[in-house]
């Protein structure tokens, strides 16, 4: 079997609404044999088999597939491996303690190193450095199943834009002491 027929088999077998959103070390596992697997990405997404959402980082389009969680999907797997909450304006625009909300950006603090990803027509994906442990803020954290990612609390998220020099003149000082 061709390995474009062969991963589209997979794909179409194991792809669901919860699991579309792949790394390409994700796919390799899908065609073994293939030796070129850059190449074979590359022709999956002339297709229109998968979508390329950033480097390494490819879409299953998926029927019933909430797109405003892609850019939360592909942070949780391009840093699978380090510590990630969602935080910063992020937060605080979902509970409201920030009148604008951030078109297509998301903010996550990370173990790792400090970097926005370029998404394309998708967004952008800001991680902010942390030495925090997660010991440290585990307390402050609830899991978001729907983002795969943890969240940080209103307060938390408060802490982590002082943290880091964040501009607070949007933050209504009002809201955020509420939620608190």
């Amino acid at each position: 079997m061709q390995p474009i027929k062969q991963l589209s088999q997979v794909l179409r077998d194991l792809a669901d609404r919860e699991h579309c959103v792949f790394a390409a070390s994700d796919l390799a596992g899908a065609v073994p044999d293939c030796g070129q697997l850059a190449v074979l990405l590359s022709r999956a997404t002339k297709a229109g088999l998968l979508r390329r959402v950033c480097r390494g980082i490819y879409f299953y389009p998926v029927r019933d597939y909430p797109p405003g969680n892609l850019l939360f999907h592909a942070a949780a797997r391009l840093r699978a491996g380090d510590f990630n909450y969602i935080s910063l304006e992020t937060v605080l625009s979902d509970a409201g303690v920030i009148s604008q909300m951030p078109i297509n950006w998301i903010s996550l603090m990370t173990s790792g190193r400090s970097h926005v990803v370029d998404c394309g027509d998708y967004g952008h994906i800001e991680f902010v450095h942390t030495a925090q442990h997660p010991i440290d803020v585990s307390g402050e954290l609830t899991y978001d199943a729907d983002r795969h990612l943890w969240r940080a609390s209103v307060r938390q998220a408060m802490r982590d834009m002082k943290a880091t020099r964040r501009s607070m003149d949007l933050v209504n000082e009002e809201v955020a002491n509420e939620l608190v």
